[in-house]
């Protein structure tokens, strides 16, 4: 029995810029097409790896390199992945895309005075930590928050940038669709 290779999407973005909120669309944008996707988040990971988060540098050296790491077994063995994680450093999706045959980089470009007031305002954190562009601002010296105290790199050459400040969730989530199903096409040619 032979088992195709899983393909991965990586959202990534600023803190606030709606990675969540798309990634759950696109989500159910798969289901109405009847594809499945293990969604794995940085945040529900984080909470298993390092339950008394420090976001220190080597602690996302681990978070990111196990989520890809996760990500490429299940690939591996047929899953599709959906990873929702800021991942601020591009070596951590650089490292993701080593590994995993089919990997697409989908970036949220939102501006970072929207992605903070969403981040400020949001009733939904899907686990995420609240207020964290308020408590940065407030004390910056000890900022571990991307855009704020740790770079945000912006990815080079994504497979698809989503200016989420001007499209809807379901917007942003059929334009992801939309590369998926064409590097799909380019996956298995």
């Amino acid at each position: 029995m032979t088992v195709s290779t899983g393909w991965c999407v990586w959202v990534t973005g600023l803190p606030g810029s709606g990675k969540s909120v798309v990634s759950r669309a696109l989500i159910d944008l798969l289901k109405q097409k009847d594809v499945s996707v293990q969604l794995l988040s940085s945040d529900e990971l984080r909470k298993v790896l390092t339950p008394n988060p420090t976001y220190s540098i080597e602690e996302r050296d681990t978070v990111y390199a196990t989520m890809a790491y996760i990500a490429n077994l299940l690939t591996k063995n047929g899953t599709n992945v959906l990873i929702d994680a800021t991942g601020n450093l591009r070596r951590y999706r650089d490292y993701a895309r080593s590994l995993i045959t089919h990997f697409i980089e989908a970036y949220i470009d939102c501006p970072f005075d929207v992605c903070i007031q969403r981040e400020t305002i949001r009733k939904e954190t899907y686990n995420a930590p609240t207020q964290i562009y308020l408590k940065a601002l407030q004390n910056s010296t000890s900022s571990t928050v991307p855009g704020v105290g740790q770079p945000y790199e912006i990815p080079l050459k994504p497979d698809v940038i989503v200016k989420n400040f001007t499209h809807t969730p379901q917007e942003a989530a059929q334009q992801i669709y939309e590369v998926l199903i064409t590097k799909n096409r380019a996956f298995t040619s």
